[in-house]
C-alpha cells in the first residue's frame, strides 16, 4: 500500500537515462510529480508517457517537475525515452529500493497469474517535500489530464 498523504516524501538517489544521478532534495522549492510505471515501452506506460510529453509545455509553464519511475535500467530507459521523445527524467529503480520506500512494490495478477510488481502509482510532492497528494490505479489515458486539473494548469 502506497505511502499516504500529508507526510514528507522519502528522499531518493537514482540515475535517470543520462546517467545522472538525482535526488529528490535537488527539486526543492518545485512541484514534483513522482510517478511510477511498471515497465518501458508497453501499451499503457506508453501511453501515460506520451500524454505527459504531449502536455510537457503546460507543466513547464506551472514550473512543475515530472519524474518517472520504473525497475528498468538505465538502457532501457535510454531507448523508451528516444522512441518517445520523452522531455522529462525517467529514473532506474532496478533494485526497486524506492518503490518499496514508496509502497509501490507489490502483488500483481495478469492473465491468472500473480507476481510482484509496481503498482502504477503518482505522487504530487510539493516544494517542501510534503507529499500533497497520491494517486493510486492510475489509468494511463486520463492520469496526465486529471494532474494538470489539480494544479489549474
Amino acid at each position: 500500500m502506497p505511502i499516504s498523504s500529508g507526510i514528507p516524501a522519502p528522499e531518493f538517489e537514482m540515475f535517470d537515462d543520462t546517467n545522472t544521478l538525482r535526488k529528490l532534495s535537488d527539486f526543492r522549492g518545485r512541484n514534483v510529480i513522482l510517478y511510477f510505471y511498471p515497465k518501458d515501452d508497453t501499451p499503457g506506460c506508453t501511453k501515460e508517457a506520451c500524454n505527459f510529453r504531449d502536455d510537457y509545455s503546460a507543466y513547464e509553464k506551472a514550473g512543475i517537475v515530472i519524474l518517472g519511475v520504473s525497475p528498468d535500467d538505465v538502457a532501457s530507459h535510454v531507448k523508451f525515452k528516444k522512441k518517445f521523445q520523452l522531455q522529462f527524467p525517467l529514473l532506474a529503480d532496478d533494485e526497486h529500493k524506492v518503490c518499496d520506500a514508496y509502497g509501490v512494490w507489490g502483488p500483481k495478477k495478469f492473465m491468472g497469474k500473480e507476481y510482484e510488481g509496481v503498482l502504477r502509482t503518482t505522487f504530487l510532492i510539493d516544494g517542501e517535500g510534503m507529499i500533497k497528494k497520491v494517486y493510486e490505479n492510475v489509468r494511463p489515458a486520463e492520469h496526465s489530464t486529471e494532474l494538470l486539473k489539480e494544479f489549474s494548469v
